[in-house]
């Protein structure tokens, strides 16, 4: 089984105002195709975790592999260019630009990454939008959807440059029932149909119930 991605030995501090050690020796390992989902109260590190494992923040201790290469130490323009190309993002909000229209706003991660012609990249757009079901709505304005069909069109802008991972930070954290029930069938078809890896911070009981595998959090430590 290919580890997508591995967590060794993660401790993180904060220093101010006092020293407060928020992640304590967190070790795990995600699969190719696994869909894992991360529980625990507010406040018990999970956000900061993630923080971590999305190369965001750099300033911890021990070590983080994708795609078993080393990424910890790393500078921050390769950082830069490991999470445009291999970490797809899904938030609670999604952080959609509102004068663009749908599909120029899932096509903005791949011209960051300018690996692809103008022409492959809308058209690896459109596909993607297709598959979630939301190709009809290309060339509306992001602000002219509904919400629901706004977390498609994030998804479809995290696949955009094929990544390696999808981390998300309560990704129905802000819809109802039936959307959020949405969300999570799109990811487990990813994860089952795709091989992609998943990996979702959440409050939802139902959603995480589903999910392949909980990691359950507690002060800073993983207790399950």
């Amino acid at each position: 089984m290919k580890t997508i991605l591995e967590a060794k030995n993660i401790n993180k501090f904060f220093e101010k105002p006092v020293k407060f050690h928020v992640l304590k020796n967190i070790n795990f390992k995600i699969n190719k195709g696994e869909f894992v989902s991360i529980m625990g109260k507010s406040g018990c590190g999970k956000s900061t975790l993630l923080y971590i494992l999305s190369t965001m923040d750099t300033e911890y201790e021990g070590e983080l592999l994708l795609n078993n290469e080393l990424i910890t130490n790393q500078t921050r323009k390769q950082l830069s260019y490991i999470r445009n190309k291999h970490i797809g993002f899904v938030f609670q909000f999604h952080y959609l630009l509102s004068d663009f229209t749908v599909l120029e706003n899932v096509m903005l991660p791949a011209k960051k990454l300018a690996e692809k012609s103008h022409k492959e990249i809308k058209d690896d757009a459109m596909q993607k939008l297709t598959m979630l079901n939301i190709g009809h709505l290309a060339n509306k304005r992001a602000s002219r959807i509904s919400g629901g069909e706004k977390q498609r069109v994030a998804i479809a802008r995290a696949l955009i440059n094929n990544p390696s991972i999808i981390m998300g930070d309560e990704p129905t954290g802000n819809l109802d029932t039936q959307n959020s029930e949405n969300v999570f069938n799109i990811f487990k078809e990813l994860s089952t149909q795709h091989g992609l890896s998943l990996l979702v911070v959440t409050h939802d009981e139902d959603f995480a119930k589903k999910t392949d595998r909980i990691i359950q959090m507690e002060d800073g430590r993983i207790i399950s």
